[in-house]
């Protein structure tokens, strides 16, 4: 017993002296230089700034004086020289040295993939590695470098610290936000900025994006048209379907600005720059109590919200438009970002443009190629933003937005007569989106704070089309003015707890107004709704298990109606390997788009939004529930996701049928219920995936015959796949592929293609949507090099090809009775684009 209390003893003297020899203590070198100029009888000169805020371990007291110099410089950065036997001088031994760090996560000190370091008033900047690695050479020595990741506290650090002449480089630890319980699952998912949070929702990191086939910009319309259960079935990123649901059923946000528009060139283009968009975040379901609308799916942008003290900002070109962004900073708690984006199009005519021309015009009256008419078009589009950010201390920020969206086409057509007179006529067709924004933060505690949100939106579409065959003008305007105010409340008990309570008011008002001349007739409706809310839910996340549960309150006082909306988000991890995921939410949406069809404005179709009126225009309700099985290994990830979802109260005429009930007023549902899969292996250098989707998507109308038919965006089979390649430091390329079904349609009866009502000739549909377009397939590649044009300044050229393989696609067939011939029907197709190509050149500073 007294052997073993020595023993113990002993082992804690031997651990005493050898934590001693590994914790040496640090002396200011001010002393040690008193205690050398003493020893050797000698003196040092140097400048009192470059010596004032170093330390380092004593020399031993035996070293000679050379040894005792030499020492001196293998320690510091600094260069001590004997001049004689009685001086020796310091100086700085370069301006530049190179560092180093591993930048890991605070949880079990994982690397961090990606992470951003950026060196400060210089703008150089570089990536950590698979191992969450960095190297910088030729940094200046009093330079302050950024670590940043997102989800996590950004650090700061002075480049001396991470001076790296000794091959050893520091671990840098940082912590995840205080304000986040939502932390990320997936660092790199398909591509490098491209992540998944624990709530299943996907994010996008513009600044860290890599590339994705056929892209040549971190477009979050275009990218997650890679995920599962998201499709785009006329290849319009203003139409995305998600899990079966029409474009107007995503409730799209810009820094909490609700967004009524969002494609240019009739939606081909995304309206929104992606420069200084910081991150964006996509959920199909299970989503916040604090969102409503969208019953299909959530896209909330947010662009950069911390203040910086560094100029930066950018431009680039490619063969559609060209673009600028600015971030400056005007005081140290005050900056100014701003961005512009406008089209060349009218300047230049690109392959590109004309391949977006064709696929916007065809089959409409703008046929610049017409034998008998001489047309001319001018289309152009513009967007900007701007973000005065305000930090007035640590405890209060105040934001304010403003966004504006414009597209413009202005047709005219001039037709020589027989007696050689000219008529002519001008058309114009004109969208626009603007939204102003603020909000205000306060931590009133580590446990409270407030997000004060408020914002103004307004849309306007005005058409005029002037028919010089019944020398008829057609004018048609659509306007949404929407105002919102929101209070979140967010209290935390602890770090794994976070309660969420908040109220929020909105006012919408609609105008839609159609004139017409000779005959005259002008018909104009407004229509204003208010709806309030009370939302609270609760978060959960510790150890292997993430739960979020809510509910939403919805007063729509106008109909005097109380919708209630539980949501739900649960993810279980049974192993390291292996989590169950469930989801589910209750959802409701009072704006709704009518379609109007290719006879109304030179056969472009135009959506108008119109709000419910709780009668033959309802609100629209949806329930929705998912299941899905993941596992996760050595950067191979698997996702298998079951889900049903019910839409209540749509409208036949948001749906844009082409069958015989294409002119009928008719609520019903659709029922969309199917398989999600997602195989996605990554590594440093690259990422490939595959997704597939299975999914039935049926209509119901009690009042029409059928009751039950396909949907229009009934895609039974849908794949995609791709492989993304870091080939060098700086050169990446990435190549993927869509296959389809092709969507339903309605062929006329045959032996009847058409039938009198009345005055009016009409196609004579076949039971509604029981055909299906050929399959679709499509090969997109895209390759993007990085260089420095010179120590501020980062360049990036990027080539993109959509369609490589030039594939013969169509995506929508519809008929019309023959304009020669009423007793046939014409069938038309859509087609897809064609082999498109884009460059982009894109500098940095």
């Amino acid at each position: 017993m007294m052997l073993n209390k020595w023993l113990v003893y002993l082992l804690l003297c031997i651990g005493s002296i050898c934590y001693g020899q590994n914790t040496a203590k640090k002396t200011a070198l001010t002393e040690v230089i008193v205690s050398i100029e003493k020893q050797f009888d000698i003196k040092f000169s140097y400048a009192v700034e470059d010596i004032a805020a170093i330390a380092i371990e004593k020399p031993n007291p035996s070293f000679t004086l050379q040894e005792t110099i030499d020492y001196l410089n293998s320690k510091t950065l600094l260069n001590f020289k004997a001049l004689d036997n009685r001086y020796i001088t310091v100086s700085v031994i370069n301006k530049t040295i190179s560092v180093c760090g591993i930048v890991l996560s605070n949880e079990k000190k994982t690397p961090l993939i990606g992470a951003s370091v950026v060196v400060n008033d210089i703008g150089r900047s570089v990536i950590t590695n698979e191992n969450g690695k960095f190297n910088l050479p030729n940094i200046p020595i009093n330079a302050t470098l950024t670590i940043s990741y997102l989800g996590f506290e950004s650090r700061q650090l002075a480049a001396k610290e991470l001076f790296s002449a000794q091959n050893n480089c520091k671990e840098i630890i940082l912590s995840t936000k205080n304000e986040e319980l939502n932390q990320v699952l997936i660092n790199v998912y398909l591509t490098p900025g491209l992540q998944k949070y624990l709530d299943g929702s996907t994010v996008l990191n513009t600044k860290k994006f890599g590339i994705l086939p056929g892209l040549i910009e971190p477009d979050i319309l275009q990218s997650i048209q890679a995920l599962p259960g998201v499709e785009s079935t006329n290849e319009s990123i203003a139409n995305i379907n998600v899990r079966g649901g029409t474009n107007d059923q995503n409730l799209v946000l810009w820094d909490n600005i609700k967004m009524y528009h969002s494609g240019h060139f009739f939606g081909l283009i995304s309206a929104y720059n992606p420069n200084l968009t910081n991150k964006v975040i996509v959920s199909k379901n299970g989503t916040s109590a604090e969102y409503s609308d969208g019953v299909s799916s959530t896209i909330n942008m947010q662009t950069k919200d911390d203040v910086a003290t560094v100029f930066s900002g950018g431009g680039g070109i490619n063969l559609i438009s060209a673009d600028a962004f600015l971030e400056i900073p005007i005081t140290k708690k005050l900056e100014l970002h701003i961005s512009g984006r406008r089209s060349i199009t009218d300047l230049f005519k690109s392959p590109t443009y004309t391949k977006y021309f064709e696929r916007s015009f065809q089959d409409t009256e703008i046929n610049a190629d017409s034998n008998q008419k001489n047309t001319s078009s001018d289309f152009y589009f513009y967007d900007y933003t701007a973000k005065l950010l305000f930090d007035l201390n640590e405890k209060h920020q105040f934001r304010a937005n403003i966004i504006g969206i414009n597209n413009a086409l202005d047709y005219s057509e001039r037709n020589t007569s027989n007696s050689n007179e000219t008529e002519s006529k001008v058309s114009t067709l004109s969208q626009k989106n603007i939204g102003y924004g603020g909000n205000w933060k306060a931590q009133w505690s580590p446990k409270l704070s407030t997000n004060l949100i408020t914002y103004f939106s307004r849309y306007n579409i005005n058409a005029t089309d002037l028919r010089e065959e019944t020398d008829q003008r057609l004018t048609e305007a659509n306007e949404v003015l929407e105002t919102g105010t929101k209070l979140n409340t967010q209290y935390k008990t602890n770090d794994n707890l976070n309660f969420l309570f908040g109220y929020q008011f909105n006012e919408t008002g609609m105008l839609n107004q159609t004139t017409v001349s000779a005959p005259f007739y002008s018909s104009t409706k407004k229509d204003v709704l208010l709806n309030q809310a009370l939302f609270s839910e609760v978060e959960y996340n510790k150890n292997n298990t993430y739960l979020r549960v809510g509910l939403r309150l919805n007063y729509f006082q106008k109909f005097e109606k109380l919708l209630v909306e539980p949501r739900i988000n649960i993810r279980q991890k049974l192993s390291n390997e292996f989590a169950l995921k469930l989801e589910g939410e209750f959802k409701n949406q009072s704006t709704t788009q009518i379609v109007d069809f290719e006879d109304n404005f030179l056969g472009v179709e135009k959506r108008r939004w119109v709000l419910v009126n709780d009668k033959d225009i309802p609100i629209a309700t949806s329930k929705q529930g998912s299941f899905g099985v993941e596992f996760n290994q050595n950067k191979l990830n698997i996702e298998a996701t079951g889900f049903y979802k019910i839409v209540d109260g749509i409208t036949a005429s948001n749906q844009g049928f082409y069958n015989s009930f294409q002119f009928n007023n008719a609520n019903g549902s659709y029922i969309a219920k199917g398989l999600e899969f997602l195989a996605n292996k990554t590594a440093y250098q690259y990422s490939v995936w595959v997704s597939y989707t299975f999914s039935k998507n049926d209509y119901e109308f009690d009042t029409f015959t059928p009751s039950t038919f396909p949907n229009n965006v009934d895609i039974r089979h849908s794949v995609s796949l791709g492989f993304y390649y870091n080939i060098f430091k700086n050169l990446k390329i990435a190549v993927g592929g869509i296959w389809r079904n092709g969507q339903p349609y309605t062929k006329p009866i045959e032996g009847k293609e058409t039938i009198q009502k009345g005055n009016t000739t009409m196609v004579n549909y076949d039971s509604p949507n029981s055909e299906t377009l050929a399959d679709f397939m499509r090969l997109d590649a895209s390759l993007n090099y990085n260089f420095n044009l010179s120590q501020f300044i980062k360049a990036s050229f990027t080539v993109g090809v959509i369609n490589a393989t030039n594939q013969d696609n169509v995506i929508n067939r519809y008929y019309k009775v023959n304009p020669n011939d009423s007793n046939d029907a014409v069938q038309v197709n859509n087609k897809s684009l064609g082999l498109t190509p884009n460059i982009s050149f894109r500098v940095n500073f």
